[in-house]
């Protein structure tokens, strides 16, 4: 069978966009939680990260209809973001970020979490008693020290953005072209009976994966 290789890269290249802006956006948060969240009891606390790993536990496609609801033109984010620009916010490859972020935030703030409090508190004091700055016990002591939960963190960030599907096709759909991921095409090329595009597909994530995983492992 002959390969449509414009068709066969076009899913390849949109998951490659949405993990990347997915994993920056979800460490990003999933750090600022962490640190927030790391070594502290306060009133709430529970309650707050029950809500913050709700969708770790959850279906995807039930994390997905709750965005859909959130999304959608009958809520205020919907009429709000689309008086703004004139587009829905579902079924656009940014929805599927959106949904990707939701996802994979547990696993990141949890990994990161782990790292954080991981950090000898003495070292952190000790750098505190010579003068430096919180940002900079930040930088030079709590980041260097949790480095290898943070690099951790960003590939689950990364690989679960890549392979994200129950969700994504709850808010993003399936549309070739725009809002087609690889984990979409897969499905619908084994659903076609068309395995060796599937089997290429699958190949090409594995690839993106192990790439990942050997870059991070050499720079820690």
């Amino acid at each position: 069978m002959e390969i449509n290789w414009t068709d066969f890269f076009a899913p390849v290249w949109l998951s490659v966009k949405i993990s990347v802006i997915t994993s920056i956006i979800v460490f990003i948060l999933a750090t600022a939680a962490a640190k927030a969240m790391a070594g502290r009891k306060f009133p709430g606390y529970s309650l707050l990260e029950t809500v913050m790993l709700l969708p770790l536990v959850l279906p995807p496609t039930v994390v997905g209809f709750v965005l859909l609801v959130v999304l959608g033109r009958r809520s205020w984010i919907g009429r709000w973001y689309e008086q703004m620009t004139e587009h829905t916010i579902l079924f656009t490859w940014g929805a599927a970020v959106i949904a990707a972020v939701v996802v994979a935030f547990p696993l990141v703030y949890r990994t990161v979490k782990a790292g954080f409090e991981g950090v000898e508190p003495d070292l952190e004091d000790a750098a505190r008693a010579q003068g430096a700055s919180e940002l900079q016990v930040l930088r030079y002591v709590t980041l260097p020290l949790a480095g290898r939960s943070l690099a951790a963190g960003y590939v689950l960030g990364f690989a679960r953005g890549l392979g994200e599907f129950g969700a994504t096709i709850m808010v993003a759909g399936n549309i070739p072209g725009r809002t087609q991921t690889v984990p979409t095409a897969i499905y619908v090329a084994v659903d076609g009976g068309n395995m060796t595009l599937a089997w290429m597909w699958v190949c090409s994530i594995i690839v993106m994966s192990a790439v990942m995983l050997i870059f991070v492992n050499r720079r820690t």
